[in-house]
Order: structure tokens, then C-alpha cells, then sequence
């Protein structure tokens, strides 16, 4: 009988993003390919230090340990990879306890076909092309962020933290827009007007209403997961975002609207696990203190602002 992936939570991470590869990467970057594969082979013994979606992916395994929750997450290794250089990756799963037995090792090639074929609810990896593919598929993803500092595994997460920015990550960028072309007077004056009009789904809304149907197993105090809202709106703007989230049936455990404060010391207070952001200036600054992730636009129709060649390879 087949292994079904409907009714899990499926997790695709890149290499890069579950563990610390930065040194391979610049190898790769520098020398190209086989001096990357050849610096791998040598080094298969060697044990990768955790990344930046180590502690996420670590807790969202655990709540397969919870009663009636038996293998309710699936993570999957999703790389670019040959299946030649990921005997690295595998032994340092092993190692770290993770219960990862699944992968797509792509060789070099796109991801975007496999993320809807895998079912997969979130994708995190630390190459835009992929991310932003998956994006214009309609799949939540983020560009995970190096935040430059150490990603010690935690032993007991009592329960996972999950931190959103609002316009242009659950909600669509149709108010962002209005702020960025007409400044904030026209911005809160459309949100006042709209203030019963919910706003359109953007990219992880529907990853945020899989979280919640999740948590809806639970009560409160017992919810494996904790979610907030960590937005840069305030009043008058923060009661179309309310009334937006009631029409969801979404319930958010906490909310911030910060009105232009900084969001790094407030992720850290929460405790984030990681964050998404759909602006690298706050994933940049918040990623020193907690695990970050950018979430590009989707491209909309006959705009293509991407700078890289789409085919390029990247291995790690």
C-alpha cells in the first residue's frame, strides 16, 4: 500500500537550509561543481552543523511523538544535489536523531516540479529561483536567512513558535502597494474604508489555516504550535487585518502591530522559531535573533523582475 501524503504537514528543506553549508557553498560558488562534489566525498565523515530551519524542522518532528499525532509531519530533503554528495547529508540526519527518510536530489535541476507532486505546505531553501517558483505555484516558501551566528539544537521544545509578517506574506501586497506608491495618509484611509472588507489571501495564508487546523486538536495551553503576528501596521490599520483573520476562522495566539518598531527585539521576546518576511531589510535585521525567512512576491503576469538566469545551477 502506498505511503499517503494527505493529511500530514509537509515540510521540503533544502540542504542549505537545514544545515550549515556555508563554506561548501563557497566552494561551489568559487570553484564550480566537482571541486565542490570532490570537497564532499572527502568529507563524508564529517558532521554538518545545524542551519537555519534546524530548530524548526527539529520541533515540527517532535509532534509526531504526541499521542494520535503519529507521523502527522513529513520533512523531506529537497536539493539540488546529486544523490553522489548527499551521503554527507544523510549521516548528519543521523546523527542529530532527525526522522528524515525521504529526499529529492535533483541534480542541479529545478525543484518547482516536485513541490505540488510531494504535497508540500512549506518549502525553505536558501536559493531565490526555487523559492520563488514555488511561490508563483501558489506553495508557501521562503528564502531562509543566514543570520551569521550559531544554531545550537534546543533538547525539549515545549512548543514551536511561528512569527508572519501581515501584507504581501498571509495577506496579498494590494495595501503595501497603495503605502509604497502613495504614501501612509492614502494607505490608512483605504484601510479605514475597507476596514469590513477582508483582505485577499496572499502566499501563506493557506499554510497559516493548515497550522490552525492543527492547533484546533488542541486547547490552548496544550497546542504544539503558537502563532503571531508581527506586523509593521497600526491603528487605524490594524482592524481590517482583525476582521480579515475572523473571516479566515484563523486564530492568532498573538499580535503585534508595531506602527514602525523595530520587529528583531519583539521575534526574540516571542521566541520565534522562524520568521517570514516578505522584506529583506526586516529579515536581515531579524535574523540575528531569530531564524528568518524572505517570502518574494509572486511574479505577476508579463512582469519578470528576476536578474538570474531561471536555469542556472545550483548544487547546494
Amino acid at each position: 500500500m502506498a505511503y499517503e501524503l494527505d493529511n500530514r504537514l509537509v515540510i521540503g528543506i533544502s540542504t542549505r537550509a537545514l544545515f550549515d553549508l556555508s563554506l561548501e557553498n563557497e566552494i561551489f560558488e568559487k570553484e564550480g561543481v566537482e571541486s565542490y562534489r570532490k570537497y564532499q566525498t572527502e568529507h563524508e565523515g564529517d558532521i554538518l552543523r545545524p542551519g537555519p530551519g534546524f530548530p524548526l524542522v527539529k520541533a515540527l518532528l517532535a509532534i509526531n511523538a504526541l499521542p494520535g499525532q503519529e507521523g502527522r509531519v513529513e520533512v523531506i530533503i529537497m536539493s539540488r544535489n546529486s544523490a553522489d554528495t548527499s551521503l554527507r547529508v544523510f549521516r548528519s540526519i543521523e546523527y542529530y536523531g532527525l526522522d528524515i527518510t525521504r529526499a529529492v536530489l535533483a541534480g542541479g535541476a529545478s525543484l518547482a516540479p516536485y513541490l505540488e507532486a510531494f504535497r508540500t505546505d512549506l518549502f525553505l531553501s536558501a536559493y531565490e529561483d526555487d523559492v520563488q517558483r514555488a511561490v508563483d505555484s501558489g506553495i508557501a516558501a521562503g528564502i531562509i536567512c543566514d543570520g551569521g551566528r550559531e544554531y545550537a539544537q534546543e533538547e525539549n521544545i515545549r512548543q514551536i513558535r511561528i512569527a508572519f509578517d501581515g501584507d504581501a506574506v498571509l495577506f496579498t501586497d494590494e495595501s503595501e502597494r497603495i503605502f509604497q506608491e502613495q504614501g501612509l495618509a492614502a494607505f490608512e484611509e483605504n484601510e479605514r474604508l475597507k476596514a469590513d472588507s477582508p483582505l485577499e489571501e496572499g502566499p501563506f495564508a493557506r499554510f497559516l489555516k493548515t497550522i490552525a487546523a492543527l492547533q484546533q486538536e488542541f486547547s490552548p495551553e496544550q497546542a504544539p504550535i503558537r502563532t503571531a503576528l508581527v506586523t509593521a501596521r497600526s491603528a487605524p490599520a490594524h482592524e481590517r487585518v482583525v476582521r480579515t483573520l475572523r473571516a479566515w476562522n484563523i486564530r492568532i495566539d498573538e499580535a503585534f502591530f508595531l506602527g514602525g518598531i523595530s520587529k528583531k527585539e519583539i521575534l526574540a521576546a516571542f521566541g520565534a522559531h522562524i520568521f517570514f518576511d516578505d522584506q529583506a531589510a526586516h529579515t536581515g535585521n531579524a535574523s540575528a535573533a531569530v531564524p528568518s525567512a524572505r517570502v518574494p512576491s509572486p511574479e505577476r503576469k508579463g512582469r519578470d523582475d528576476r536578474k538570474k538566469n531561471p536555469d542556472r545551477q545550483n548544487i547546494v
